[in-house]
């Protein structure tokens, strides 16, 4: 290449380099490039502090006793065992408990659907007096930690009474705790275990939904229970199958009210799973607290699976629910 040549190039570099599509255009360019590695960066490291104690819960679940105490062994085991996911099947009575924790959440679940879906059809649709104040004391009870009235309702429900009936019939209130009797009371009244929200959701779904839907319905002469159940709710899926989800998995992961009321632990799955690990060391004589917890996150990927094929199975109404009930952006 001789020196005239060279000098060619370099006019042509330097026109380039001075030509504003081109620096505009190689910006853009470097500026998406950047912004895929900064996204790719977040995304990466959100789903390793999401998933990676799953993970790491998942693989210690077949590790035998001589990885425990290997400190070559990392995540991967040498020596995988199922053992200890037959000591936790056995000690938590998987399938008998798992079909009384799926009947209690179930039939929450359908309890808050009906009565949070009712209270939040008033406050969309009817006027009445007070409805500001009502729905004010809904948006407490979302917002309001329920420690904080935890004593109240332990009290409440350990001497049950309504306007002293009991009291006076059988000479002492009814004690409700160690069972699930309060929580379908509570339910059933609209206080039980995130109803508030619920109410919220259904409240802004139906705002959502045209009037027109329900005057066509009346100049057919269909009547308000009419309208309700067949039109309204129907028209209100996605709104139910967000309510439904959100109720099983929180239902399914509650110990506030299992510890509060002492339900038995052998109906509620994940109340037994906390005490997996003493019943292993005392039923299977197995002394080493490391050995013992490997059954523990054997435990705990048993009682993974359930709300995990809920989840994935009832994923594509539970989006479409959050983005029109509006709860977020």
């Amino acid at each position: 290449m001789n020196a005239r040549n060279v000098m060619v190039y370099y006019r042509k570099i330097n026109e380039k380099a001075h030509d504003v599509t081109f620096r505009s255009g190689a910006f853009g360019r470097v500026k998406l490039v950047l912004f895929s590695v900064f996204r790719a960066v977040i995304i990466i490291g959100m789903s390793y502090i999401i998933l990676g104690p799953v993970i790491n819960i998942v693989s210690n679940s077949f590790f035998s006793g001589s990885d425990v105490y290997n400190p070559s062994v990392f995540m991967i085991p040498l020596n995988p065992t199922l053992e200890n996911y037959r000591r936790a099947f056995v000690r938590l009575d998987y399938f008998r408990t798992l079909g009384y924790t799926l009947v209690y959440i179930v039939t929450i679940t359908l309890i808050q659907i009906f009565v949070c879906s009712m209270v939040g059809y008033g406050f969309a649709r009817f006027d009445f007096p007070l409805k500001k104040l009502l729905f004010g004391c809904v948006i407490v009870t979302i917002v309001l930690p329920a420690h904080v009235i935890m004593l109240p309702l332990y009290q409440h429900f350990r001497k049950w009474d309504v306007l002293g009936i009991i009291e006076a019939v059988t000479g002492e209130a009814a004690n409700l705790l160690s069972s699930e009797t309060p929580m379908y009371l509570m339910t059933l009244f609209g206080t039980g275990l995130r109803s508030g929200l619920f109410i919220y959701i259904f409240r802004q779904f139906f705002r959502g939904l045209p009037k027109e839907i329900e005057e066509a319905a009346f100049i057919d002469g269909a009547g308000p229970w009419y309208t309700y159940f067949a039109i309204m709710l129907a028209n209100a899926m996605p709104a139910v199958i967000t309510v439904a989800v959100f109720s099983m998995v929180w239902q399914y992961n509650d110990m506030f009210y299992a510890r509060l009321f002492s339900m038995p632990t052998s109906h509620i799955l994940t109340f037994r799973l906390s005490t997996l690990q003493a019943t292993v060391e005392f039923a299977d004589q197995v002394k080493d607290p490391l050995i013992s917890q490997l059954a523990v996150y054997a435990g705990i990927t048993l009682v993974l699976l359930p709300i995990l094929f809920i989840y994935f199975t009832l994923q594509k109404y539970f989006v479409e629910g959050i983005e029109r009930s509006g709860i977020v952006g």
